[in-house]
C-alpha cells in the first residue's frame, strides 16, 4: 500500500481534485445559503443511494427499470414526497415526484434515466454491478451514464423537502426508462401520454460535464442543444449473375461508389448561437495557436485549413460544425461466386438542430448521383429543436454556480454530437440544459467513460453534482427571502 508520500500520478490527481472540491464548498451567509446544508453528511448519504442504484442491473435490453423506480419511490415516500410510477410496460416504469411551489412561476424538471447499456463482463476488471470503490473512483455501469444524475436528483428532492424550501415553482423529478435506444417506454411515453405530469419551463438533465487539469476544474460544459439522428440506408440495385462475368450494373460496385462519394463530400459548415459562444469562450482558455483556430472559423480565408485540422486532430469539433455523414455498416451477397441483386449500407447522419431532413436527403441523392442507389430514411426518432437560450435566468444561474464551485473555470455552452432525452423535452418548448460530473482531463481522453469498459466516476464528483443541482434550483425556484 502506498504511503502518503508515495502516491502515484493518478492518486495525486484524485487527491488534488478532492481538495479542490472541499475548498470550493460555499460558505454560509451567501444569498443562496438561506438553507444551510451539511455537505459532508450529504456526500455520505448520496453515495449510499448511488451505490444501490449501480448494484441494480437495469441493462437495456431488457431494462427492468421498474426495480430502480420502486427503490427511488420508497426513499421519496419515506420522506413524505409523493412519487408515482407511469409505465407502458410494467417492467419499465418511469417515476415522477413533485414538490409543490406557490405557482407564481412555471416548474423546473430535473430528469435522469435509470437504464444503462449492457456490458461485456470479460472486459471489466471489476464486477460492473457491484459499485466497487478503487483509487478514489466508483466503478460501475451507469456511473457516468446516468445513475450519477439519478442519485443527485434524488438527493436534491430530499434536501428541498427537509429544508422546507419555499418555492415559487414546482420542482419535478423524472427518472425515465428507455433512454438507451428504447424511448417509447420512457420519454416518448411520458411526453405523449403524461405531459401534464412533467411540463416545465426549464429542464436540467445529463449531457454536460466539467474537466479538471492538474487538479483544477478548467471548464464546465453546459449542453444547450444537440444534433439529432436522421439515419438512412443506401440500397444499390443491380442484376444478379455469376461472379466470373463482370457486369456494369454490379450492385456492390454501385454501393461502393456511393459510399465513397459521401465519404469524400463535406456538408456545409453552419454555426448557431451555442457553437459560436462555445468556440469563442474556448479560445479564452486555450493557447494562442488554438485560440486563433477557434476564432478563425468565421473567416472564410482561414476556415478551410481550420476545418482540415479539425477533421484530423479534433473530430468532435469537426462534427460540431456541420450535419455529419458517416458510413457505419455494409452488407451484400450470400456466396462469393454470385453477384447479388442488392447491396446495402447504413449511414449514420447527425443533423444540426435546424436541419431539414427531407431537403438534406435530396442533397445526398445529388452527391451520390446514381439512379440505381436508393436512399431509404430510417425515421427521425429524436426531434429537432432550436438551441436553448443563453440569455435567461436559468443559464445565468448555471454560470453563477460554475463560478461559485469552480472559480477558475469558464462555462462553455455546448452542442452535443450525440442524442439525449432532452430532445423530446426541448421540442415541447422547454428550455433544457445538460450538466455532468467532474472528470480529470486524462480520463476524458482515455478509457473508463460512458458506455466503456470499467466505466467510473470520481467519488468526489457525486457531491459536486448534488451541489450544482442544489444551488441552481434554489437560485431559480426558491422564493426570494
Amino acid at each position: 500500500m502506498a504511503s502518503k508520500v508515495q502516491l502515484g500520478r493518478r492518486e495525486r490527481v484524485v487527491a488534488t481534485i478532492l481538495c479542490a472540491f472541499v475548498s470550493a464548498v460555499p460558505h454560509a451567509g451567501d444569498a443562496q445559503d438561506r438553507y444551510p446544508v451539511d455537505w459532508p453528511a450529504v456526500a455520505t448519504e448520496s453515495m449510499e443511494y448511488f451505490s444501490a442504484l449501480l448494484r441494480t442491473d437495469t441493462s437495456n435490453p431488457p431494462g427492468n427499470e421498474t426495480e430502480a423506480a420502486r427503490y427511488l419511490q420508497r426513499i421519496l415516500q419515506q420522506e413524505g414526497i409523493e412519487a408515482e410510477l407511469f409505465a407502458l410496460d410494467p417492467t419499465r416504469a418511469n417515476l415522477v415526484a413533485r414538490l409543490g411551489g406557490n405557482g407564481s412561476k412555471r416548474p423546473i424538471l430535473v430528469m435522469a434515466h435509470t437504464d444503462v447499456v449492457g456490458v461485456q463482463r470479460e472486459n471489466w476488471s471489476v464486477d460492473p454491478f457491484a459499485a466497487v470503490v478503487r483509487d478514489g473512483y466508483v466503478y460501475g455501469r451507469g456511473s457516468l451514464d446516468d445513475k450519477d444524475n439519478v442519485a443527485a436528483a434524488l438527493m436534491l428532492m430530499l434536501l428541498l423537502e427537509r429544508a422546507d424550501v419555499e418555492l415559487d415553482r414546482d420542482v419535478i423529478f423524472l427518472a425515465e426508462a428507455g433512454e438507451e435506444g428504447t424511448t417509447r417506454f420512457g420519454v416518448d411515453y411520458m411526453v405523449e401520454n403524461h405531459w401534464d405530469e412533467i411540463a416545465a419551463e426549464y429542464c436540467l438533465a445529463e449531457g454536460g460535464g466539467a474537466v479538471a487539469r492538474a487538479g483544477q476544474v478548467q471548464r464546465v460544459a453546459i449542453a444547450t442543444t444537440e444534433k439529432f439522428p436522421m439515419r438512412v440506408r443506401l440500397v444499390a440495385h443491380g442484376t444478379a449473375g455469376h461472379g466470373s462475368v463482370p457486369r456494369l450494373d454490379n450492385a456492390v460496385s454501385a454501393l461502393a461508389r456511393a459510399v465513397g462519394r459521401l465519404a469524400d463530400w463535406q456538408s456545409p459548415m453552419r454555426l448557431n448561437e451555442t457553437t459560436r459562444a462555445y468556440f469563442d469562450r474556448l479560445g479564452d482558455i486555450s493557447s494562442p495557436e488554438q485560440a486563433a483556430r477557434y476564432r478563425g472559423l468565421t473567416d472564410p480565408v482561414q476556415r478551410p485549413e481550420i476545418e482540415r485540422y479539425f477533421a484530423e486532430y479534433e473530430p468532435n469539433h469537426y462534427s460540431a460544425l456541420r450535419t455529419s455523414v458517416v458510413p457505419t455498416m455494409m452488407s451484400a451477397g450470400f456466396r462469393r461466386n454470385v453477384i447479388p441483386t442488392e447491396a446495402e449500407a447504413t449511414i449514420d447522419i447527425r443533423g444540426l438542430p435546424d436541419e431539414d431532413p427531407e431537403e438534406f436527403y435530396r442533397v445526398l441523392a445529388s452527391v451520390i448521383d446514381d439512379p440505381n442507389v436508393e436512399i431509404i430514411p430510417e425515421g427521425v426518432y429524436r426531434p429537432a429543436s432550436p438551441p436553448s437560450s443563453l440569455d435567461n435566468e436559468m443559464f445565468q444561474a448555471l454560470e453563477g454556480v460554475t463560478q461559485r464551485l469552480f472559480p477558475n473555470a469558464v462555462t462553455l455552452p455546448t452542442m452535443l454530437n450525440g442524442a439525449t432525452d432532452m430532445a423530446q423535452i426541448r421540442a415541447q418548448g422547454t428550455q433544457c440544459y445538460g450538466f455532468g460530473p467532474v472528470r480529470p482531463e486524462d480520463d476524458v481522453s482515455g478509457g473508463g467513460g460512458a458506455h466503456g469498459d470499467d466505466e467510473r466516476i470520481l467519488e468526489s464528483s457525486l457531491l459536486s453534482l448534488v451541489q450544482f443541482l442544489w444551488y441552481a434550483v434554489v437560485e431559480v425556484a426558491a422564493t426570494e427571502g
